[in-house]
Parts: C-alpha cells; sequence; structure tokens
C-alpha cells in the first residue's frame, strides 16, 4: 500500500514541478518585456537605481526628522544661496508657483526664511534665509556631505566618473529623446558638455 501511494504521489510531484518552470519562465520574461529589446543589464540598472533613490529618499527623511523640517523644506534651503523670487526658487526645484508659495509659508513659519520686496520689481517678492535658516543650511550641508553613500563608497577617481555618467545621463534625459542602441545619438549625447546638476535632497 505503501509503495502504491509512493507511485502515485511522484507523478503528481512531477506535474506540479513541470507546472511552475513555465510560470517561472514567463515571471523572467515579463520582467524584461519593458526594456528595449528585451535587454537584461537595461533591466537590472533600472533595479538597481529605483533601489537607491529609495535608500536615498529615505535619508532623506532621516535628515528631515533630524531637523525637524519637512523634507520639501530642506530642498528649498539647500537652493537658497542669496535673496532670490518666489518664481525662480521655483525653475530651482521644478515645482508650480502654489507649492513654492507653501514652502516660503512653512519656512517663515519656523523663522527659517522671510520675504522681502524685490529691489528691482517692488511687485515681486523674494525669499531669503534668515539667521537661522542660514545655520539650519550649514548645518544640512554638513550632514549631506558625510552620509551621502559615494561619499565613502567611492574613491576620488570614481565620484569624478560617477559624476560624469550621472551629468551625461541628465543631459540625455533632457533632451526628451530616446537615441537607438549604439546609434548616432549616444555619440552626441557624449560630446555634449556637462551642466551643474541639482543637489540630492
Amino acid at each position: 500500500m505503501q509503495q502504491a501511494e509512493g507511485r502515485e504521489h511522484a507523478p503528481r510531484s512531477d506535474a506540479h514541478t513541470q507546472d511552475r518552470i513555465p510560470q517561472a519562465a514567463g515571471r523572467e520574461e515579463a520582467a524584461v518585456t519593458w526594456c528595449p529589446d528585451g535587454d537584461r543589464l537595461d533591466q537590472d540598472i533600472f533595479d538597481a537605481l529605483t533601489e537607491f533613490f529609495a535608500l536615498l529618499l529615505r535619508r532623506g527623511e532621516k535628515l528631515s526628522e533630524q531637523f525637524g523640517v519637512p523634507v520639501f523644506c530642506l530642498k528649498a534651503i539647500r537652493r537658497l544661496d542669496e535673496s532670490v523670487t518666489l518664481k525662480e526658487l521655483g525653475k530651482r526645484m521644478n515645482c508650480d508657483p502654489s507649492f513654492v508659495t507653501m514652502i516660503a509659508d512653512t519656512l517663515e513659519e519656523r523663522g527659517l526664511a522671510r520675504r522681502e520686496s524685490n529691489p528691482a520689481d517692488r511687485r515681486l517678492k523674494n525669499l531669503v534665509l534668515t539667521p537661522a535658516g542660514v545655520e539650519l543650511k550649514a548645518q544640512l550641508e554638513e550632514a549631506l556631505l558625510g552620509q551621502m553613500p559615494w561619499a565613502f563608497a567611492l574613491d576620488q577617481k570614481e565620484r569624478e566618473s560617477f559624476l560624469e555618467m550621472i551629468r551625461k545621463m541628465t543631459v540625455a534625459a533632457a533632451a526628451g529623446s530616446t537615441p537607438p542602441a549604439g546609434g548616432e545619438g549616444a555619440e552626441e549625447v557624449s560630446g555634449t558638455p556637462s551642466t551643474a546638476l541639482p543637489a540630492v535632497a
């Protein structure tokens, strides 16, 4: 009886295994179908960047908790190196005017920035950091420079190469086009001068 049960069980196990093989293969195929030509390397790069950005966001959230300021306000503080109009701050942060107004209100409520009249056009309002805001910015810069993973995971040459690759991809992304792999577009991008990147967080 036991042998019969064993013989009956074996085919069910084999069938179950065979069912799983196509399913696993299907998931593998589905995972790369969005990539150009099903390029597995592009998939791996995308996954790695997604994980990397998620880690940076979590680090930004920790800094936000440490300084008691919302993440979007920390980003604004880093962009305020002088008295600038709200419109200019919006350009630097790539956000719409209503969001900039909320940022300015939040910074003023915390005593980190204040509005002042624009000397060239009194109809416009500038935003400038207060002494407390300047102090917080210095602390934030120190924390960011010390905690960013490239600061301790990469040596000088690797950081320079990393920055060059980021700027190259930023230029390509800003162009709004996707050149074919190995095509002329890739060569054109490689010859494009580097431009400054906005800092993370």
